[in-house]
Protein backbone atom coordinates (compact mmCIF):
# COMPACT_ATOMS: atom_id res chain seq x y z
CA UNK A 1 0.00 0.00 0.00
CA UNK A 2 1.23 3.43 -0.93
CA UNK A 3 0.51 6.09 1.71
CA UNK A 4 0.69 9.75 0.71
CA UNK A 5 0.13 13.03 2.51
CA UNK A 6 -1.74 15.63 0.46
CA UNK A 7 -3.06 19.13 1.02
CA UNK A 8 -6.21 20.78 -0.34
CA UNK A 9 -6.06 21.10 -4.16
CA UNK A 10 -3.21 18.56 -4.40
CA UNK A 11 -3.79 15.71 -6.83
CA UNK A 12 -2.81 12.09 -7.26
CA UNK A 13 -2.61 10.58 -10.75
CA UNK A 14 -3.29 6.86 -11.23
CA UNK A 15 -2.26 5.48 -14.60
CA UNK A 16 -3.05 7.73 -17.55
CA UNK A 17 -6.74 8.25 -16.91
CA UNK A 18 -7.54 8.63 -13.20
CA UNK A 19 -6.99 11.76 -11.14
CA UNK A 20 -7.82 12.18 -7.46
CA UNK A 21 -8.04 15.71 -6.09
CA UNK A 22 -8.25 16.68 -2.43
CA UNK A 23 -11.20 19.08 -2.30
CA UNK A 24 -11.55 19.78 1.42
CA UNK A 25 -10.29 18.64 4.81
CA UNK A 26 -12.56 19.23 7.82
CA UNK A 27 -11.62 17.57 11.08
CA UNK A 28 -11.38 13.85 10.37
CA UNK A 29 -13.24 14.06 7.04
CA UNK A 30 -11.60 14.43 3.64
CA UNK A 31 -13.58 15.27 0.48
CA UNK A 32 -12.02 13.78 -2.62
CA UNK A 33 -12.89 14.46 -6.26
CA UNK A 34 -12.29 11.64 -8.74
CA UNK A 35 -11.95 12.06 -12.48
CA UNK A 36 -11.98 8.76 -14.34
CA UNK A 37 -13.37 7.30 -17.55
CA UNK A 38 -17.06 6.35 -17.40
CA UNK A 39 -16.24 2.67 -17.93
CA UNK A 40 -14.41 2.49 -14.59
CA UNK A 41 -16.64 1.67 -11.61
CA UNK A 42 -16.01 3.81 -8.53
CA UNK A 43 -17.60 2.42 -5.36
CA UNK A 44 -17.22 3.16 -1.66
CA UNK A 45 -15.44 0.30 0.11
CA UNK A 46 -18.05 -0.03 2.85
CA UNK A 47 -20.80 -0.35 0.22
CA UNK A 48 -18.97 -3.18 -1.53
CA UNK A 49 -18.41 -4.95 1.80
CA UNK A 50 -22.06 -4.53 2.80
CA UNK A 51 -23.34 -5.94 -0.51
CA UNK A 52 -20.89 -8.83 -0.26
CA UNK A 53 -22.05 -9.67 3.29
CA UNK A 54 -25.71 -9.44 2.26
CA UNK A 55 -25.11 -11.75 -0.69
CA UNK A 56 -23.34 -14.25 1.58
CA UNK A 57 -26.23 -14.15 4.07
CA UNK A 58 -28.77 -14.68 1.29
CA UNK A 59 -27.21 -17.99 0.19
CA UNK A 60 -27.10 -19.53 3.67
CA UNK A 61 -29.81 -22.18 3.77
CA UNK A 62 -31.86 -22.73 6.89
CA UNK A 63 -31.65 -26.54 6.99
CA UNK A 64 -34.80 -26.92 9.11
CA UNK A 65 -36.84 -24.80 6.70
CA UNK A 66 -35.35 -26.62 3.72
CA UNK A 67 -36.26 -29.98 5.27
CA UNK A 68 -39.84 -28.81 5.81
CA UNK A 69 -40.11 -27.69 2.19
CA UNK A 70 -38.72 -30.97 0.91
CA UNK A 71 -41.15 -33.01 3.05
CA UNK A 72 -44.17 -31.22 1.54
CA UNK A 73 -43.58 -32.87 -1.85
Amino acid sequence: MLVLSRKVNDTIIIGDTIELKIIEVKGDTVRIGIEAPKDIDILRGELVNNVSETNTESIIIDTDLFSQLVKKD
